[in-house]
C-alpha cells in the first residue's frame, strides 16, 4: 500500500521480498493487536498477495465480510491509510482482503472439511492473535480459546506442511518464575509436569484433569454461581502449577500444545510483555480500549485509587503495540524464508530499556499535576492525592484496616433504619475498587523478573538496516518520559475514552474555577 521512496531500499528489504505474493491468515483482528498487525501489512507490505481474516459472525453480522466492514474497516487505526491513499485503500480491501466466516474454538473453525482444505491450501502463513486476555476468565472459556483451539491451527499445518505458524503468546507464560527470563521453553514453577525429550511439556493428562474438574463443577452449580466457581477453579489450578492467573496458565498450555503438534515444522512463538499504545504507528498513542496499566491509571485519574500493591524498584515491562506488530511481521518473513524449526521471540523492554514502577508512576503523576486539563476525558479534575505503591502486606493492612470500621458503621446504621453516610459509602466503594484491581493486577506491579529479547534483536539485525527502519522492534528508542506523559496519556484520552457530555464538562470547569 505504501511503497518506500527509495527503490534500492525496496530490493534490499528482506521482509518485503519474503512477503511478496504471499497469503497470510490472521485471527483476532477484532482485537487491539490484530488490527495493528493488519494495518501494518496493508500499509508497509504493498506487494503482499492477500490477507485472509478469520472472523466470527454474530447476531448483527452473520457473515465475516459484513462484520469486517462495520467493525474493523471503520476503526480509527486505518485513518492514516484512508487519508494517505483514499480510494486505493478501498481497492486493496476489495481485492486483497479475504474474509472467512469461522469460529476459532469450533472444530475446523466451524468450516466444512472441503472449505478447511481450501483455506489451508490458499495461505502461506498464519498469525494467531485470537485470545481471551481476561485474567480471571472461567477456566472452560480460557482453556477453549487460549489452548484447545490451537488444535485448529495445527490442523491447517497438517493439511499444508509448508505453512508457517506464528503464535502470539505473552511474556507472562513465565508465571511466578523469578530472575532473568530468556526466549525459550518455560519450565513451570509449581507442581511437576512431564517434560518431553523433544523439549515441550506433556500436557495431555493435565488437560484431562482440568476438563474433569470443569465437568464436576458444572454438575453441581448453575448460573452466576457456576461462573464464579469456574473462575475460582481456574485461579486455583493456575496457582497450583506456577501461574498467577488463568490467562497466563492457559497461554502456556497453548504453547505446549502447538510445540507438540508442530514438532519439526515452522512454528514461531512471539511473546509480548504488557502491550500499550503505539509509539509511532499508525499514529503516536493509538490504542483501543483500556489495557492492563490503564485500568489503574484510569482509577487514579477518577480518584478511586491512591494506594496500590507494587514494587517501586521493580521493572514494569511495557511495550508499544507497533513494536509488537513489527516483531510479528519479522517473524512471519523469517519463517517463510528460512528452514522450518521452532523459534521464540520476546517483545519487551525490561532488559534493554527498563522503566521502574516508581518511574512509571512519577511520570504519570507529574503530567497529572501540571497538565491534567489537556486530558478532559481522562481527568475530571486535578488529582489531589498522590499515587503510592507499597508492598503487599502493607497494602492489605491499609485497605483492611480502613474497610473494617467503615463496614461495621454502615451495617449498624442499616440495622437502625438509617441511611448510610454518603462519604463513607464512597470511601468503601473506592476501597473495593482498589482491592479488586489489586487482586487482578497486583502480580504485574510487583515484578521479580527481567524479560530478555536478545534473539528478537538479533533477528532484526539479520534482516538488515532497511527493515530495522521499516519494522522497528528495539525498545531502546523509547524515551519513557515522553512516551508516558505525552504519547500514552494523549492516546488514552483521544482513542480509548468516550467524550464527556457538555453538561458534565461545564460542571467540571465550574468546580475547577471555584477551587
Amino acid at each position: 500500500m505504501v511503497k518506500p521512496q527509495n527503490r534500492a531500499g525496496v530490493s534490499s528489504s528482506k521482509v518485503l521480498e519474503q512477503l511478496r505474493g504471499k497469503h497470510v491468515l490472521i485471527t483476532g483482528t477484532t482485537g487491539f493487536l490484530g488490527k495493528v498487525v493488519l494495518e501494518k501489512l496493508i500499509r508497509a507490505v504493498p506487494d503482499i498477495g492477500g490477507v485472509h481474516l478469520l472472523i466470527r459472525g454474530n447476531a448483527r453480522h452473520p457473515d465475516a465480510h459484513s462484520r469486517f466492514l462495520d467493525e474493523i474497516a471503520t476503526s480509527s487505526v486505518f485513518d492514516r491509510l484512508r487519508q494517505e491513499k483514499g480510494e486505493a485503500f478501498n481497492v486493496f480491501l476489495d481485492e486483497r482482503v479475504h474474509c472467512v466466516t469461522g469460529e476459532v474454538t469450533q472444530p475446523g473453525f466451524g468450516l466444512q472439511p472441503e472449505a478447511l482444505r481450501k483455506l489451508a491450501g490458499s495461505i502461506d502463513a498464519v498469525i494467531n492473535s485470537a485470545a481471551s486476555v481476561n485474567f480471571r476468565e472461567e477456566l472452560d472459556k480460557a482453556l477453549s480459546i487460549n489452548t484447545l483451539c490451537l488444535e485448529n491451527i495445527a490442523e491447517l499445518a497438517r493439511q499444508n506442511p509448508a505453512l508457517a505458524v506464528v503464535q502470539v503468546s505473552t511474556c507472562y507464560v513465565n508465571g511466578i518464575n523469578s530472575g532473568q527470563i530468556s526466549e525459550s521453553v518455560v519450565k513451570p514453577a509449581g507442581e511437576d509436569i512431564p517434560l518431553s525429550p523433544a523439549g515441550y511439556y506433556e500436557i495431555d493428562e493435565l488437560i484431562r484433569l482440568l476438563e474433569d474438574s470443569i465437568a464436576d463443577v458444572r454438575s453441581r452449580y448453575s448460573g452466576k454461581m457456576l461462573e464464579r466457581k469456574l473462575v475460582k477453579l481456574g485461579i486455583r489450578e493456575a496457582n497450583r502449577y506456577g501461574w498467577s492467573d488463568t490467562y497466563t496458565f492457559t497461554k502456556w498450555l497453548g504453547e505446549q500444545l502447538l510445540m507438540k503438534a508442530l514438532d519439526g515444522r515452522a512454528l514461531t512463538i512471539v511473546r509480548p510483555s504488557i502491550i500499550e499504545s503505539a509509539l509511532e504507528e499508525p499514529v503516536p498513542g493509538w490504542i483501543e480500549g483500556v489495557k492492563v496499566a490503564d485500568a489503574i491509571i484510569l482509577a487514579y485519574a477518577r480518584e478511586k485509587v491512591t494506594v496500590f500493591p507494587g514494587k517501586r524498584s521493580g521493572t514494569i515491562d511495557v511495550i508499544p503495540v507497533d513494536l509488537v506488530a513489527n516483531s510479528i511481521v519479522l517473524a512471519v518473513a523469517e519463517a517463510l524464508g528460512e528452514p522450518p524449526r521452532r523459534r521464540f521471540y520476546q517483545c519487551c523492554s525490561g532488559s534493554s530499556n527498563p522503566v521502574s514502577l516508581g518511574e512509571f508512576i512519577d511520570h504519570l503523576m507529574a503530567e497529572a499535576k501540571t497538565n491534567f486539563a489537556a486530558y478532559e476525558r481522562l481527568f475530571y479534575r486535578q488529582p489531589v492525592k498522590p499515587f503510592i505503591a507499597v508492598n503487599r502486606s502493607v497494602f492489605d493492612a491499609l485497605v483492611g484496616g480502613a474497610r473494617i470500621p467503615l463496614t461495621m458503621t454502615q451495617r449498624m446504621m442499616r440495622r437502625l433504619g438509617m441511611l448510610g453516610n454518603e462519604r463513607d459509602l464512597k470511601v468503601l466503594r473506592n476501597l473495593d475498587t482498589t482491592r479488586s484491581l489489586a487482586t487482578i493486577f497486583g502480580f504485574y506491579t510487583a515484578p521479580d523478573y527481567i524479560f530478555h529479547n536478545d534473539d528478537l534483536l538479533a533477528l532484526a539485525s539479520r534482516m538488515g538496516e532497511v527493515d530495522e527502519v521499516l519494522f522497528p522492534v528495539d525498545a531502546r528508542q523509547i524515551d519513557w518520559e515522553v512516551y508516558l506523559r505525552k504519547i500514552h496519556l494523549a492516546g488514552l484520552n483521544r482513542f480509548a475514552l468516550k467524550p464527556r457530555s457538555k453538561a458534565r464538562l461545564r460542571s467540571s470547569r465550574a468546580r475547577q474555577q471555584a477551587a
